[in-house]
């Protein structure tokens, strides 16, 4: 999967389109299985350099598979798996630097996941997505707000489409990379969006 950076993601605050603003509903599209289109899909975090800057680091190579219960979208799940070593950084430099020991060590931890453990309906037609998020093998349990932005059958394709993005942050102290801190802010912003299709 390829996709490039979206520096613009910089400017969507934790998840920067409000996570609490209005969503679409599910109606539109039939219960089954989505994965992620990898043309249309993009998974970021962001944090504090010093005070000067605010970097959005992307990942290029990841998978996205919902289980989607239309009738009550509570009982959907969703999983989550990133090829931690396709970091884009924006130089080769910080790539080494990211991957290496002190941050994601992917040498001995190559993937990131995310396992869903149950999902709430929150406020505008909103989702919290409670799930265990594992980097550099440690697991700790985190909240993702999601927002439905549409589902319908694409207008190209004819295929059932969710579009959705999700927003968390969190602590990278918790998941053992504290180098830099507090020079390099502890909170990390994550964000995702993308278009998932029924298989």
């Amino acid at each position: 999967m390829k996709n490039t950076l979206l520096t613009t993601i910089a400017a969507v605050g934790a998840l920067g389109l409000s996570t609490f603003a209005s969503a679409a509903d599910l109606s539109g599209v039939p219960s089954g299985d989505y994965a992620v289109d990898p043309t249309h899909a993009y998974v970021t975090f962001s944090y504090n350099h010093l005070g000067l800057s605010n970097p959005v680091i992307s990942f290029d190579d990841f998978t996205i598979d919902l289980n989607l219960d239309n009738e009550d979208p509570t009982k959907s799940t969703v999983n989550v798996t990133i090829d931690a070593n396709s970091i884009v950084a924006g130089s080769d430099v910080w790539k080494d630097h990211l991957t290496g020991e002190k941050f994601f060590d992917t040498a001995n931890h190559p993937e990131i996941t995310f396992s869903s453990t149950s999902v709430e309906a929150a406020r505008d037609g909103n989702y919290k997505v409670m799930g265990d998020l594992t980097v550099k093998g440690q697991s700790k349990p985190v909240a993702l707000d999601v927002t439905i932005n549409a589902a319908m059958n694409h207008p190209m394709s004819g295929k059932p489409t969710i579009g959705l993005q999700a927003s968390s942050e969190i602590a990278r102290s918790e998941f053992g990379m504290k180098a830099a801190i507090p020079a390099v802010s502890d909170e990390v912003a994550l964000h995702v969006t993308a278009e998932l299709v029924m298989q």
